[in-house]
């Protein structure tokens, strides 16, 4: 193993670079602190009035003390529906906790914000939640407390594959793999909404707060002219009791969540994959240094073994294929002690054994050829796999094309669609256009993918979009009859950039889940080691099949 990365000078240039990115960090912070709050502090008040807890404080009683939530989806929903007065983390909160030193997936209901209704994004989250928990077989908890479809929005959320009825589609589907799903009831829980929480295999409801039906009390008596209230007609004596809806009774939040902690804690233990790991050991060079390594300037080239040395144990790289292909970074290491296989786009302007510059951030034919085969390798030998993605996109031109790029590129993608070891993807910059594809996007299922805040995702740059964008509208206002100015078409580009730059922002894609979260660089280490060990929990792994290939 080789050691990479040098000690870098703190001179301005690093001071500059720094001092944006720790600004990015702190605004992010601030904000993620505003989301965390839900509906606001009075809403929560008010909630609490109930004789509920906030959504937060039953899942920091659930999971084991001392240990963290390793929460997903925080910003789902940031900047939407705003028209509605906005959803907070999209209504739901979801991640994954230790309970018994066991990894469970747990979605909580957070009722503040707008009585824990179901936003379009709302629904992608929680199939999110349930696709992690199949992936790598965890148990799932769901913490249920909402009134259901967001109607204003209903078309949205009702009738379509990946739409609310797929929960259900998945809570079977658990089941009869034997992933072990148990609902608590913990406040309203109507309508399709209900069967979630009783599709699951044990379900428990909570006295007084908790009720189950199909219609509730208004409902009822606008149909069929029955008067009855909540209680009677779905709480937790007339399920626990008469019907037999559900399977546990219990007096409070703080027992229904040790019911659940109880029964979690005699859960079976299964195979589970024996990823290479050995003892953890700190990269020699210090992470919070890659602040000051990433430019301000997206365009400017770095070096990405500078990061990679800041993140990797001992900061060492057992690199494969060093000489060749070299806008690619390609070899096996440690993280946390788990043996990893990095994919990484190099930033530097490097130079081919022929003597040619090849500009960084560009995968160039020779580079995709060398990542697939790789990538093969690693599948072979039972290596998870990690990129870290600083990618423009794939090399154009006459040159390119007469070289086969979209043969290597097909290659490139071939392998990381078909590779069945896990993939973890880290956005360290730029994501665009096919680069996001082939450095293993979220389209090719990575079992997590989290964006730095210096990360932007989009087909193309900012500069090349907009006016891509700005040309069209010109020549389509001029088909029209209108002659466009200097000064209107100068307009006309900051208008465009000003949204496509909105677009661009990592919150955008965290908003919309293209990404799981936004990290700090600090952080990779440990969410990597944790994304691993959950891993290891789903022993079925099937045989690697290259496709087609051609190596």
């Amino acid at each position: 193993m080789a050691r990479i990365g040098s000690d870098i000078k703190h001179d301005a240039s690093f001071q500059k670079n720094s001092d944006h990115h720790r600004g990015l960090i702190e605004a992010l912070r601030k904000k993620g602190a505003v989301v965390k709050l839900g509906g606001g502090k009075e809403a929560i008040e008010r909630h609490r009035k109930k004789g509920k807890l906030f959504a937060r404080e039953r899942l920091e009683k659930l999971i084991d003390p001392g240990t963290s939530f390793l929460e997903v989806g925080l910003f789902a929903a940031y900047g939407m529906y705003e028209e509605y007065g906005g959803a907070p983390s999209s209504g739901t909160i979801f991640g994954i906790g230790k309970i018994h030193g066991r990894d469970v997936v747990i979605v909580a209901n957070d009722a503040t914000v707008k009585a824990g209704a179901w936003f379009p994004i709302t629904c992608k989250k929680n199939l999110r939640a349930q696709e992690i928990a199949i992936e790598n077989r965890l148990p799932i908890v769901y913490l249920v407390d909402s009134a259901g479809v967001f109607l204003p929005l209903q078309a949205e959320i009702f009738p379509d594959k990946e739409h609310f009825g797929r929960a259900f589609r998945n809570n079977a589907i658990m089941s009869s793999i034997g992933i072990t799903q148990i609902a608590a009831i913990m406040g309203p829980c109507v309508a399709g909404g209900a069967y979630l929480p009783i599709m699951s295999d044990e379900a428990m409801i909570v006295e007084k707060t908790g009720s189950v039906f199909l219609a509730g009390s208004h409902l009822v008596k606008a149909a069929i002219g029955e008067e009855i209230d909540n209680e009677a007609l779905g709480g937790a004596g007339v399920h626990c009791e008469i019907s037999g809806v559900t399977d546990h009774k219990m007096k409070d939040d703080d027992e229904c969540l040790k019911k659940i902690r109880s029964i979690l804690a005699k859960h079976g233990h299964t195979p589970r994959v024996q990823f290479d790991r050995t003892s953890s050991k700190p990269p020699l060079l210090r992470p919070h240094e890659i602040d000051g390594i990433i430019p301000v300037d997206r365009a400017k080239p770095y070096d990405m073994y500078q990061v990679l040395s800041r993140i990797l144990d001992d900061s060492e790289l057992d690199e494969y294929k060093a000489d060749f292909g070299k806008t690619v970074i390609t070899g096996y290491a440690r993280i946390d002690g788990w043996a990893v296989g990095i994919v990484a786009n190099q930033r530097a302007v490097v130079k081919t054994a022929r003597g040619e510059m090849q500009v960084g951030g560009v995968i160039y034919g020779d580079s995709a050829d060398k990542a697939a085969r790789f990538i093969m390798n690693c599948n072979q030998k039972l290596i998870p796999l990690v990129f870290l993605q600083d990618v423009t996109g794939f090399m154009v031109g006459s040159r390119a094309e007469q070289g086969g790029i979209l043969r290597s590129g097909a290659k490139m993608v071939n392998a990381v669609a078909n590779s069945v070891v896990p993939k973890f993807t880290i956005i360290v910059g730029n994501s665009y256009g096919a680069g996001n594809y082939a450095m293993c996007g979220k389209a090719y299922d990575p079992r997590f993918i989290f964006a730095w805040p210096s990360a932007q995702i989009a087909v193309m740059g900012g500069k090349q979009a907009s006016e891509t964008l700005l040309s069209i509208k010109v020549q389509a206002m001029e088909r029209g009859g209108e002659h466009i100015s200097k000064e209107k078409q100068a307009k006309l580009l900051k208008e465009t950039q000003d949204r496509y730059e909105v677009e661009l922002d990592p919150l955008f894609a965290a908003a919309r889940l293209w990404v799981d979260g936004i990290i700090e660089p600090v952080e990779t280490r440990a969410h990597i080691s944790r994304g691993i060990e959950m891993a290891a929990s789903n022993p079925d792994i099937p045989r690697f099949n290259p496709g087609v290939i051609q190596t």
